[in-house]
């Protein structure tokens, strides 16, 4: 069969659950920590018997209402919710409280970065939504993903597969968690964007507080809608939803799979089939669920047990005024009132405690730059060899800033510094008291200092003749000399200093 050379465009929209991270469920008042035993979090409520009637959880509706600030949206001021109802073993209402018709917020959009070769290509198809920062490789453009629509609803709960007996067993802690939902329009246009599009959302979540955005624990979850059609062509594809997405790794794979599936059936003159798809990463390939359902099928109407929801401009404006800075601002900030790189800037606010560590230890050290050397040097390397995440960090600024204080006087040498820090860093130590407990502090009296230096001269006669005579790669063994002699004690400047002027003297 001859090979097609038509050209295809990808289409993607995306729907993003976001887990809130409230003490208590979105109707009921059980707790919604993760991990516990199965079942041991529910009540009547959330695990819908007859006559139990839900209450509204305000901290929901505000956390709504933050994350729609920062994402552009039109906040509702009347909001409604709605019962979409199914039949599944993990909804035990037979329905699920959400919201359709009247939703917390509309229209919104986020901005993301991506690099300049990634879009180069793209550039004349998708003028009005790419502007260019830069024409050179590593230069950045930013793209806007508009946002249909942002709404509040009920988890259900979690079905638990064990194949080795065949059984399905439900656990109903899930069962009422809240969840906010985002649905993107159709912008996305291959996995690069996707995922930019998703760390953006990740961030605000994380500095806003309202979510850990954990994939792995289904804190969010991501479901692809992706249609190809021609290249050009006005008039998109029938689309397909993947599930179980549980890693940008895996999103990244599916999209690539699902784009190559629905091309290869179009050019073999088969027809896409408007379906919801399970994605298997280990297998890389999708299957088949069931097929996509529409609104319609769901049957919604007003929720009757939940009156709607008034949003006034003054709690709006009392959550605006209390936004954080965000990621964006925190970074360009950095680089402004601290002088450090951009790079080092992109990187330590990539966490907000990781960022709010940085900076007190840079006002309380007074020594913004070497904060960050040490931040992005030893910090990072001892969180990726204990496998931690910047949020997992419990040691006071101060100690650090103490830390860095000492070795910038020359208290103590780089490589003891290093020793300290870890201890600083894993069990917070008080960094002087350590210092000075394990014998760590450089040598400061200057008479030891020379005496050591004095010694070292005299056992080393041939290579201070060497050096006399010009062979200067010789004063680095001398230098080593009276380190070791003082135990590592003693502060490289110094003896530098002193060597050379007594070397100079003989």
């Amino acid at each position: 069969m001859e090979q097609s050379s038509k050209q295809y465009d990808t289409v993607i929209g995306l729907e993003v659950h976001i887990e809130l991270s409230t003490e208590t469920k979105i109707f009921c008042g059980c707790a919604t920590r993760f991990g516990a035993m199965p079942n041991t979090q529910t009540c009547p409520v959330c695990t819908g018997m007859p006559g139990s009637l839900p209450v509204l959880n305000k901290k929901v509706v505000e956390y709504a209402i933050a994350l729609g600030l920062a994402t552009n949206c039109r906040i509702n001021q009347r909001t409604l919710f709605d019962r979409k109802n199914y039949f599944y073993p993990d909804n035990p209402q037979n329905y699920q409280i959400s919201q359709l018709y009247e939703t917390v917020c509309r229209d919104g959009s986020l901005e993301i970065t991506l690099d300049a070769e990634e879009e180069t290509e793209r550039e004349s198809e998708i003028p009005e939504k790419t502007s260019k920062t830069g024409q050179n490789a590593g230069k950045k453009t930013t793209k806007t993903v508009r946002i249909h629509e942002m709404h509040m609803e009920e988890d259900a709960g979690k079905l638990i597969h064990d194949e080795s007996v065949g059984i399905s067993l439900v656990d109903y802690n899930r069962s009422g968690v809240p969840l906010i939902e985002i649905v993107s329009e159709p912008d996305m246009e291959n996995a690069e964007e996707v995922i930019a599009y998703l760390e953006k959302l990740r961030m605000l979540c994380l500095y806003l507080g309202i979510s850990d955005c954990k994939l792995q624990e289904g804190s969010m979850r991501v479901d692809v809608n992706l249609s190809v059609k021609e290249a050009g062509s006005k008039t998109l594809g029938t689309r397909t939803e993947m599930k179980n997405l549980n890693s940008f790794k895996a999103i990244t794979r599916a999209i690539g799979a699902e784009r190559e599936r629905q091309i290869a059936l179009i050019e073999s003159g088969h027809e896409v089939e408007q379906e919801t798809r399970r994605w298997d990463d280990a297998a890389g390939v999708s299957y088949s669920m069931r097929s996509k359902e529409d609104s319609k099928d769901y049957r919604y109407f007003p929720e009757p047990d939940v009156p709607p929801v008034l949003i006034s401009e003054e709690w709006i404006s009392e959550i605006k005024n209390r936004q954080p800075e965000f990621k964006e601002e925190k970074a360009a900030r950095f680089v402004a009132e601290y002088g450090i790189p951009a790079y080092d800037a992109e990187i330590l606010t990539q966490s907000k405690h990781l960022a709010a560590l940085f900076e007190e230890t840079a006002k309380l050290s007074g020594q913004p730059k070497k904060t960050a050397n040490w931040f992005m040097g030893e910090l990072l390397r001892l969180l990726k060899e204990a496998g931690k995440e910047p949020e997992e960090l419990i040691f006071s600024p101060k100690h650090a800033a103490d830390l860095i204080v000492a070795v910038e006087a020359g208290k103590i040498n780089q490589a003891n510094a290093k020793e300290v820090f870890a201890k600083v860093v894993e069990e917070n130590v008080e960094p002087v008291s350590y210092m000075e407990q394990h014998g760590l502090m450089n040598l400061s009296d200057e008479g030891a200092l020379q005496a050591a230096v004095d010694e070292v001269l005299v056992e080393n006669p041939a290579i201070v003749e060497e050096y006399r005579s010009g062979k200067d790669k010789v004063f680095g063994f001398l230098v080593g000399q009276v380190m070791k002699k003082t135990k590592g004690k003693a502060d490289p400047g110094k003896v530098n200093e002193l060597l050379k002027a007594s070397l100079t003297k003989m």
